[in-house]
């Protein structure tokens, strides 16, 4: 196991709700996820990272963004569990929506979908509180985060979601800062296949190229 090499940030001691003794981790992605590892590592916590995001579209990006994850969490010496990728089942339960603007009923429904997942692996495999790095995102909408958190916990008596707001005494800063020192992959959307629909549309309407997968990446100057 390789020595946890975390930034000689000052940051505040932070305690799993309920005594619990161990935490899940639903992680969206390295970037997002960094500066809440290095936290918890920062502050002794136990936790094992639960990478479950079948919303990630095409196969290229999702392959980029989970094996970055799992990269990071390799050099912490942090336990990975690489989830089914049942995108079939992700867009099935998309139909209906897909010209639902961001932050609306989809996102909804995606949160939904990939915390209860989470939820339900910290049911059956002795984690008795979960967490997410999605709300730690500005382009995110935290309370949607935390009610699709606080749904899917709800489901089992012994998990609780934990609800800490991880943008809160500069944590977004040092999510960039720690993008920008890892050389992480910078996604230019959100996931699904309709969000890169519709950030390539606003691009046109700029005079901008589409995007492209696996290019762009924290730190470089372009």
């Amino acid at each position: 196991m390789n020595a946890p090499r975390v930034c000689p940030i000052e940051r505040p001691k932070l305690v799993l709700p309920n005594q619990a003794d161990k935490l899940l981790l639903h992680s969206c992605c390295a970037p997002c996820s960094g500066e809440i590892m290095e936290a918890l590592l920062a502050s002794e916590i136990d936790y094992t990272v639960y990478f479950y995001n079948p919303n990630i579209h095409p196969l290229k990006e999702y392959e980029i963004r989970k094996n970055e994850n799992i990269k990071f969490a390799e050099q912490h010496g942090v336990p990975f569990i690489d989830a089914d990728y049942d995108v079939d089942n992700w867009f099935e339960r998309a139909k209906g929506m897909e010209f639902e603007p961001e932050r609306g009923i989809r996102c909804t429904m995606c949160f939904d979908m990939r915390l209860e997942r989470t939820a339900l692996y910290a049911h059956e495999n002795g984690f008795r509180v979960f967490a997410t790095s999605l709300g730690i995102s500005r382009w995110k909408d935290m309370k949607q985060v935390n009610g699709c958190g606080e749904r899917a916990a709800a489901r089992y008596p012994d998990v609780t979601y934990w609800d800490y707001n991880w943008r809160k005494g500069g944590g977004s800063a040092r999510m960039i800062e720690i993008s920008k020192r890892e050389h992480f992959y910078q996604q230019e959307y959100c996931g699904c296949a309709y969000s890169l629909r519709d950030s390539n549309h606003h691009r046109k309407s700029q005079g901008r190229a589409p995007i492209k997968l696996g290019e762009k990446y924290y730190g470089d100057e372009k």
